[in-house]
């Protein structure tokens, strides 16, 4: 394993080991209150009694995060107790097989139960510090609040205290996300050859699952079974379902004290659930840290920043090794510039909002709209409007993260609006906002948009999106007939250079990283009729369509 960490150390610019001499204890025994036993791996330096106890608990596999976590982190001053969650691995769990993951439930009673029985061993010195991204920084949350003052500090990567917001983006469903969840978490129940034979089919099933109808079949094509957490999600759909409220624990982050850094990517779905955590921790005085650099949920950049910078938080809180902390709180990576920034906050005050108007003829500019005859567009779910990139994984190797868009724009059912090339860079830092004045043939229909930097050579390289889902009278139209309709686009950091063009994308989805919007008003989880939507954006003094821009003024704009 030495051999196998060192190189990895050097990989991610660790500091150095203080031994390479790691005991590992295998498949311990965690009881729980209901008597299922949940297993987990030990990892501590074995001549160097008394360090300070990191805890992970995941769904993924300990043996896989060992390689890292177990090794990395027990050479340079901590031990290791990695947790697999009831029904992963050997944990105990739900239902007819045991090995039966129920998501997103009982993590709290499950973790605090583990911190009960960590308390109890006679290894455990009373300092504990949490980590680990995506699933592993809910599970981290869950105990946040009540673990007390044994948790020193914890760093929570790509996650949310609550995962309600991020499966219904804008009202709609974040299909294909999950679905790969799904495919993930049951690839890993099996021998290494069902694994592999599931990596190989991986693909060719969900493009089959996200086109299927009804979606709540779409388990069975993703992985050959009904899955009762797929169809609790599509089920469960409703803002404010108390199915979701017993594993929300967004109400608990201010209360939290123990010390967070949050990391995450301007590509990775989840970032505008984590800067609400932030913001969260902010308001509370709690001094959280916060890196976001130019990454997407599953990037290798981002894991080798979260293990980096999470060692360094926890060795500065638990070690004492305060240091190599960096002096501003806030770090983050303006795309298109290709350079850090250091904050003392974020959002950064020294940005004002501008707005960029569509104009008649595809045109976009900071001048209100002339009198002029709306654009239009048909939606058919039944030949949707395809993703590309942005806030997605690689699933159908369609790419993630920035991707030429210039095919996409092409279609008929995308309405685009570009500025003239700009005069001097234009940096825009923070929340991106979209305000459209809409007519529909239908009242339950998608909107999506899309922020865009367009290169001299006509690339079209996505920035950040948003989408968002509208039913009847929400919202409600004005008496001319139009509706007004807010769509929050993703926050991002982004340098558009002179010379570059800024355009701003609508059409009516995003698939399949959007569930499509079949017009029909069907429950998402049985809906199967699809009907075309005849939509008008309209751009005229009277209804002046906007994308608004959080532009960074030129004295305070980065050099680079």
């Amino acid at each position: 394993m030495s051999i196998m960490s060192r190189l990895m150390a050097r990989l991610y610019k660790l500091p150095p080991a203080e031994t390479y001499d790691i005991a590992v204890d295998k498949n311990l025994a965690v009881p729980m209150p209901d008597g299922v036993v949940l297993r987990a791996d030990h990892y501590y330096p074995r001549h160097a009694p008394n360090r300070p106890t990191l805890l992970i608990r995941t769904p993924y596999g300990r043996s896989r995060l060992g390689v890292i976590w177990g090794s990395l982190f027990p050479e340079r001053g901590f031990q290791v107790l990695i947790q697999s969650c009831r029904g992963t691995d050997d944990s105990g769990g739900e239902g007819v097989e045991y090995n039966e993951i129920n998501a997103f439930r009982g993590e709290r009673a499950d973790g605090l139960a583990t911190l009960e029985w960590l308390k109890s061993q006679d290894w455990f010195d009373g300092r504990l510090g949490m980590a680990g991204p995506s699933y592993m920084g809910f599970t981290q949350w869950a105990v946040a609040r009540d673990a007390g003052p044994m948790l020193k500090a914890f760093s929570t990567q790509v996650t949310s205290s609550e995962f309600r917001s991020a499966m219904y983006p804008g009202g709609s469903f974040n299909l294909e996300i999950f679905l790969q969840w799904m495919q993930i978490t049951h690839s890993l129940k099996g021998s290494l050859l069902d694994y592999l034979r599931d990596v190989v089919n991986a693909g060719r099933r969900m493009k089959a699952a996200t086109s299927h109808l009804p979606l709540y079949e779409a388990d069975q094509i993703a992985v050959g079974e009904p899955k009762k957490f797929w169809r609790d999600w599509l089920q469960h759909t409703e803002p404010g379902d108390e199915w979701w409220a017993a594993e929300d624990y967004s109400q608990d982050v201010a209360d939290v004290t123990a010390p967070n850094h949050l990391i995450s990517g301007w590509y990775d779905f989840l970032l505008p659930q984590l800067l609400r955590d932030y913001a969260a921790l902010e308001r509370a005085g709690r001094k959280p840290y916060l890196t976001i650099g130019p990454w997407s949920h599953s990037s290798n950049g981002l894991a080798e920043t979260g293990v980096r910078e999470s060692l360094l938080w926890l060795r500065a809180h638990l070690l004492g090794e305060t240091k190599a902390l960096r002096a501003s709180p806030v770090r983050i990576y303006v795309m298109g510039a290709d350079e850090w920034l250091d904050l003392a906050a974020w959002p950064p005050s020294h940005v004002q909002p501008q707005r960029w108007y569509l104009q008649p003829e595809a045109a976009l500019t900071t001048n209100m709209p002339p009198a002029s005859q709306a654009s239009q567009f048909r939606y058919d779910p039944a030949d949707p409007t395809p993703n590309v990139g942005g806030a997605t994984n690689d699933t159908l190797g369609r790419g993630t993260g920035a991707q030429d868009n210039r095919k996409l724009e092409a279609r008929p059912d995308v309405l685009v609006f570009t500025s003239p090339p700009l005069e001097r860079d234009t940096d825009i830092i923070g929340p991106v906002t979209a305000e459209l004045f809409i007519k529909s043939s239908l009242e339950h229909t998608d909107f999506f948009v899309r922020l865009c930097d367009v290169h001299p050579d006509g690339k079209s390289m996505n920035v950040c999106d948003g989408l968002l889902r509208l039913f009847p009278g929400r919202p409600a139209a004005d008496p001319d007939g139009c509706r007004k309709v807010v769509i929050d686009l993703a926050p991002t950091a982004y340098r558009f250079k002179r010379g570059h063009r800024i355009r701003v994308q609508v059409s009516s989805g995003a698939f399949p990283r959007f569930a499509r919007n079949l017009g029909t008003g069907e429950p998402l989880a049985t809906g199967t009729t699809m009907r075309v939507a005849e939509q008008q954006i309209y751009h005229d003094p009277a209804h002046p369509s906007a994308i608004i821009l959080p532009v960074q003024s030129p004295a305070n704009r980065i050099t680079t």
